[in-house]
């Protein structure tokens, strides 16, 4: 009897279609959910962002109390607000002690308490903000450990451009600038210009970085560029920062920086009497040389070395009072007078570098008021430091210019696009 053969097509043909159904099933599936999970992901992700407080904390996870330190209270006085007694109070300052110390604790500042929502209502964290961007944070949820954490900051960019009528500063408070500006303003191009001589009509264009945490404004990141009219000379400088190189340079490459600074006090002072042969003396009252530059400064105010150089004098004299004398080379030598005392470490060799503080404005010695006397030698002879022109810095290095046109061509129409407001 002969054997019926079955064909093998419509089985393969058959098998095929089961294959390609699940296969395509599958892929659906799996299509379907990654779909889901970054569906999912997504909206995490924006439960999270929308519904967490600046500390980090799921709003409506806790029960939530708000203080502020009062005058005269301290982390006890906090801690017994939340509940807390005595021993916990002395648990959380051993906990602190490496991290914060309570005495650092500041009446104004806020404080929260963050509460479990059980029956039992439980402690669970403290946090104390130390400023606008710092914190404490207290965890006791299984004993008590302490540690420091930053607020989310975020970088915006700023600008700014304003004629000068009465002084940078002020200008600067009635375009409603952050106050850090003026002084990083006044280091940038605290070689070019002495802001002791800021006349009525200079103007200044500025773009910068600023710190953000909660909308508001907590200092200055740095300055991208800068233009500043100053008695008719114009100077500008760009940031530029690229492995070992970091400065402020014009659009040339011209580095901003000098080999000394045009005052050997920041920002804030002023020149009270300037170099001459004859001088009425405010103390002898009759006619001598100063050979120097007074600027008159609150007591206290730091004084800088305009230079980098070796301390070859940290004394007292009954007419100089507290002064050091610095060399900076075989041409230049610097002396400041008057000072109410010396820096740490501020003596004989001791090796400084420009803008080092050496000491601090005082009226030791013949002085009417607080100032620091300002003396200046090259080759040997005293010689008004105001007069002189001095060299600048290492100039950026011709392998980075490429790189640094382009920045300058970028902030460039930036800068061009600034309008001056009075």
């Amino acid at each position: 009897m002969k054997r019926k053969r079955f064909s093998s097509f419509p089985i393969f043909l058959l098998v095929s279609l089961l294959i390609y159904t699940a296969a395509w099933f599958l892929l659906m599936v799996d299509d379907e959910r990654e779909e889901t999970v970054a569906e999912m992901q997504d909206a995490l992700a924006g439960e999270v962002l929308e519904e967490s407080d600046v500390f980090g904390f799921v709003r409506g996870a806790y029960r939530v109390e708000h203080a502020i330190v009062q005058r005269g209270q301290t982390l006890s006085h906090m801690l017994a607000h939340f509940g807390l007694g005595a021993v916990e109070a002395d648990k959380t300052a051993r906990a602190m002690q490496d991290v914060f110390s309570p005495r650092r604790i500041r009446s104004g500042n806020r404080y929260h308490g963050y509460f479990s929502k059980d029956s039992l209502e439980k402690l669970q964290y403290f946090v104390y903000e130390i400023n606008d961007l710092d914190f404490l944070f207290i965890d006791y949820r299984e004993g008590v450990s302490a540690v420091l954490g930053s607020k989310k900051m975020e970088a915006v960019e700023r600008e700014a451009a304003g004629v000068i009528r009465s002084s940078l500063w002020q200008s600067m408070m009635d375009l409603s600038l952050h106050p850090e500006l003026v002084m990083h303003l006044s280091r940038i191009l605290a070689w070019s210009v002495d802001f002791h001589r800021v006349q009525s009509g200079d103007r200044f264009k500025v773009l910068y970085v600023e710190n953000h945490v909660e909308g508001r404004s907590v200092g200055i990141s740095h300055v991208e560029a800068v233009y500043f009219s100053h008695g008719g000379r114009e100077i500008e400088g760009y940031r530029f920062e690229q492995d070992t190189i970091k400065g402020y340079y014009d659009r040339e490459g011209v580095n901003l920086r000098r080999v000394f600074l045009r005052a050997p006090i920041e920002f804030g002072g002023r020149i009270s009497s300037r170099y001459s042969h004859s001088r009425l003396h405010p103390i002898h009252g009759d006619r001598r040389p100063h050979l120097g530059t007074d600027y008159a400064a609150p007591h206290g105010t730091p004084i800088l070395a305009v230079g980098d150089g070796v301390v070859t004098r940290a004394s007292y004299t009954a007419g100089n009072g507290n002064y050091v004398r610095i060399r900076h080379n075989s041409v230049y030598e610097t002396q400041y007078l008057h000072m109410s005392r010396f820096a740490t470490g501020i003596r004989p060799g001791t090796r400084v570098s420009q803008g080092d503080v050496i000491g601090y404005v005082g009226s030791t010695g013949l002085a009417t008021g607080p100032h620091v006397c300002f003396r200046f030698w090259k080759n040997g002879r005293q010689v008004d430091h105001l007069r002189l022109e001095f060299p600048s810095g290492d100039p950026l290095p011709e392998a980075y210019m490429e790189a640094f046109s382009e920045r300058v061509k970028f902030l460039g129409r930036r800068m061009d696009a600034l309008a001056f407001l009075e």
